[in-house]
Parts: structure tokens; C-alpha cells; sequence
């Protein structure tokens, strides 16, 4: 696992669009997992400006959302259907037929989950997971607890998660109870991994994925063993590690060939 700590979380956005425009680049049909929420924001709109000015290609690029809400349509102002075509898609040149997000309003959610994976194996696997972090260490909507081995299936958010979360709802609405998120296991396939964390709220979750020991009531923690996992933080969220002032060192003495 590679740590990288930026100044802002600006500055660490702007190394991740890097990344993902590098890989884009190399192999124009990659395949990208994609997170919603604050965290990557900063993220997408850096690639909608590589996309205008340094035409970035997206049109044979297949994304693969990470998670949806149960019982929330795509027009939805709250599914992550309506983020990513409002904070991405719509700005960018994605054919619509090759970006995928979970089914809210899927009948059956189990066949569709099933379909789900088999989709992102037919497509060639994820070449790189983009990733955020919630405070109690969740990825995806994989809550603590949840298997280190899990696939897409059907979650129940905790209560933390669902007050985090509420935010992003009108005044008054109900969070819902259940999401379809890409399991722990499916994320740990992408060839490689990038986690964003941004803030001093996520600084204790982000030490226990990074420097805690690896477990189930940490989720993220796992990415420890992935052989090509990069953490971005920025100043806030490196707070609570222990080794901060290694990792600025490491990523100070890099090869230039080795970079971002």
C-alpha cells in the first residue's frame, strides 16, 4: 500500500486525475470502478477539465459504480445515478451504454446482483477501483462487519452511515435502510485500487486502515493486501498516523519514473 499525503484535498484530487487520465491514456477501453459521495469530487471535476482542454477520451471507457440505494430510480435527485450523470457523465464523452450503476428499483435483487459481476467479468475486470472512505472504515457500502471475501449483494446501512449520508436528501426524507453495493471481494480483483481520504473526520478510520491490523470491523483495511493500492489523504486526514512523516519521505524520494 502506497500513502501519498497532499496538502489539500484539492492537491490530492489533482494527483488522482492524474492516475486515472495515465491509465485512460495507455488503454483508452479501460475499465474504471467509480465512487460517489463528497469525497471524489474534486476528482471528477478535474477529469471534465482534462476532458475540455487536454481532450481526455473517455468514449470507449466502461465504469462500473460501486453501490445504489434500494428503492431509489435513476431520476432519483439522491440515487447515484443522478450524481454521476450531474458531477460526471453529462460533461464528459462516456458512450451511456457502457457506464453501469446497480439497479434501486432491480425486482430481483440477487439475479441482478449475479448479473452485476458477471458484467464487470465480461468486460475484462476493473482496471482501477476508485474508492473513498466512510468514518467507520466502510468502502463501498461494505459496512463493518461485513466478508473480506463478499460480492455485489444487498447491504443494511448502520445508522451512522445513514446520518452521514443524509446530506444528500431533502429536508425530511428518509435515508433508505438498504443499498446494493460491489462486495469487498469484488473490489480486491481491480487490478488496482485508489482511496481517497479527505478531512479530520476520516483521520482515526483512515490510521486503522492503514496502519491497524487487517479486519472485518475495519473493511478497508484489506486493501493492505492488495499489490497495488494507492491512499491519497491530504493534510487532515493523515492526522492519526503514526508513520505520516515516512510516507511524506518515501513520496518525496521517488524515481520520477515511479510518480503519479
Amino acid at each position: 500500500m502506497e500513502v501519498i499525503i497532499q496538502p489539500t484535498a484539492e492537491a490530492a484530487s489533482l494527483e488522482a486525475a492524474k492516475k486515472v487520465a495515465a491509465i485512460v491514456r495507455s488503454k483508452p477501453n479501460a475499465v474504471l470502478g467509480l465512487a460517489t459521495g463528497s469525497t471524489p469530487l474534486g476528482l471528477y471535476r478535474e477529469l471534465i477539465r482534462m476532458h475540455r482542454d487536454e481532450g481526455l477520451d473517455f468514449s470507449q471507457v466502461t465504469t462500473f459504480n460501486l453501490d445504489e440505494y434500494v428503492g431509489l430510480g435513476a431520476e432519483h435527485p439522491a440515487s447515484y445515478h443522478h450524481f454521476m450523470w450531474q458531477f460526471l457523465f453529462s460533461h464528459i464523452n462516456i458512450n451511456p451504454s457502457r457506464a453501469h450503476l446497480p439497479d434501486g428499483l432491480a425486482s430481483d435483487i440477487p439475479s441482478f446482483c449475479g448479473r452485476y459481476e458477471q458484467a464487470i467479468t465480461e468486460a475484462g475486470g476493473l482496471d482501477l477501483q476508485i474508492l473513498g472512505i466512510g468514518a467507520d472504515g466502510h468502502i463501498g457500502f461494505n459496512e463493518p462487519a461485513s466478508s473480506l471475501a463478499s460480492r455485489t449483494r444487498i447491504k443494511t446501512l448502520t445508522e451512522r452511515t445513514r446520518s452521514d449520508n443524509a446530506h444528500f436528501f431533502a429536508p425530511g426524507e428518509m435515508v433508505p435502510q438498504h443499498v446494493i453495493t460491489m462486495g469487498v471481494g469484488t473490489i480486491m480483483e481491480a487490478r488496482e485500487v485508489l482511496l481517497l481520504g479527505f478531512s479530520s473526520r476520516k483521520a482515526e478510520a483512515l490510521a486503522a486502515a492503514i496502519e491497524g491490523p487487517v479486519t472485518q470491523m475495519v473493511p478497508a483495511s484489506v486493501l493492505q493486501f492488495h499489490p497495488k493500492a494507492t491512499v491519497l489523504l491530504d493534510e487532515a486526514a493523515s492526522g492519526n498516523l503514526q508513520r505520516a512523516d515516512y510516507y511524506r519521505h518515501v513520496y518525496a524520494n521517488k524515481p520520477v519514473w515511479q510518480r503519479i
